[in-house]
C-alpha cells in the first residue's frame, strides 16, 4: 500500500514530466519588452482582466440584443457595438502575442495601461454619445453612417491582428530600437500592402467606433490625436528599421505605404 508522502511524490514527478515534455509553463515573463510594472505581471492577474474583459464583452452583446428588441431606448445597439468591440480589441491584442509572440507576452500585451490620455478618449466618446442621445436623439438616427462603423471596426481588427500574427516575433508592442539577431523585415503578406499594417489597423478600428456611436466631436479629436501619434511613431520606428536593414528597408519604403491620410 502506498503512502500519502509517495502519491504526492509520484504526482509531482508527473507535473515535472508534463512540463518538460510541453516545453513551456505557465508564466507571463517575457524575455524582452518588460511589463512597466503598474499592473501585476502574474497568471492571476491576466486571468482577472481576461475574465473582466469577457464580462464587458457579454454587456456588449446583451446590450445590442435588448436594442433590437426594442426594450431599451438608452441601451442602443451602437453602445453595444463600441463596448464589445473595445472588450474584443484588448483580449486580442494578449491572446495573439500569447500565441504568436510569447516571448514578449505579458499583462501588458492587454493594452490596458495605454496611457491616461487614451482612457480619457474613449470615456470622452461614451459621454458624447450619452449627452447627445439625451440632447438630441435625432443626431444618433442615420444608421448608414453606423453601419459604415461597424465594417471598419471589423475590417481594422482583422487587419491589425492579421498583421501581428505574420510578423509573428518581428512584431513589439513597442518601438524596438536594437536589433536582435532573429528581427528579420517582413515585406510580404499583409506587409505587402500596408508598411504598418497594425497601425492602419488600429487607425480605422478606431475612426470605425466614433462613426458606429456617430460622435462628430470625438471623430474629429480620435483623427488628430491618432493621426499626430503615428505620425511620430513611425518617423522614430523607420529610423530604427533603416538603422537596422539600411537599403533594403529604404527600398521597401518606397514601394508599400502607410495607406493612413498624411502620414508618408
Amino acid at each position: 500500500m502506498s503512502t500519502d508522502n509517495e502519491e504526492f511524490e509520484n504526482l509531482d514527478e508527473r507535473i515535472q514530466r508534463r512540463v518538460n515534455v510541453a516545453g513551456n509553463v505557465l508564466e507571463t515573463n517575457p524575455s524582452t519588452n518588460l511589463p512597466r510594472g503598474n499592473i501585476p505581471n502574474t497568471p492571476l492577474a491576466s486571468s482577472t482582466i481576461a475574465f473582466l474583459l469577457g464580462g464587458v464583452f457579454a454587456f456588449g452583446l446583451y446590450t445590442i440584443i435588448v436594442n433590437l428588441a426594442s426594450i431599451s431606448s438608452w441601451l442602443t445597439y451602437q453602445l453595444g457595438f463600441f463596448i464589445a468591440a473595445w472588450a474584443f480589441f484588448h483580449w486580442a491584442e494578449f491572446a495573439v502575442t500569447a500565441g504568436w509572440n510569447f516571448e514578449k507576452c505579458s499583462v501588458d500585451s492587454y493594452l490596458l495601461d495605454n496611457g491616461a490620455m487614451y482612457h480619457i478618449a474613449n470615456g470622452t466618446a461614451v459621454m458624447e454619445y450619452l449627452i447627445s442621445l439625451y440632447v438630441m436623439p435625432s443626431s444618433k438616427a442615420w444608421p448608414y453612417v453606423s453601419q459604415i462603423g461597424i465594417v471598419m471596426v471589423i475590417v481594422g481588427q482583422f487587419l491589425r491582428s492579421t498583421a501581428m500574427i505574420h510578423a509573428s516575433t518581428n512584431f513589439s508592442h513597442s518601438v524596438a530600437f536594437q536589433k536582435r539577431d532573429t528581427h528579420r523585415l517582413v515585406t510580404d503578406g499583409v506587409y505587402g500592402w500596408f508598411r504598418h499594417p497594425s497601425y492602419a489597423g488600429f487607425y480605422y478600428w478606431a475612426l470605425g467606433t466614433q462613426l458606429v456611436l456617430q460622435n462628430p466631436l470625438t471623430f474629429v479629436l480620435f483623427t488628430i490625436l491618432l493621426w499626430r501619434f503615428f505620425y511620430y511613431r513611425t518617423r522614430a520606428e523607420e529610423a530604427a528599421l533603416v538603422k537596422f536593414f539600411g537599403n533594403e528597408y529604404i527600398n521597401y519604403r518606397r514601394r508599400v505605404g502607410t495607406m493612413i491620410p498624411f502620414v508618408p
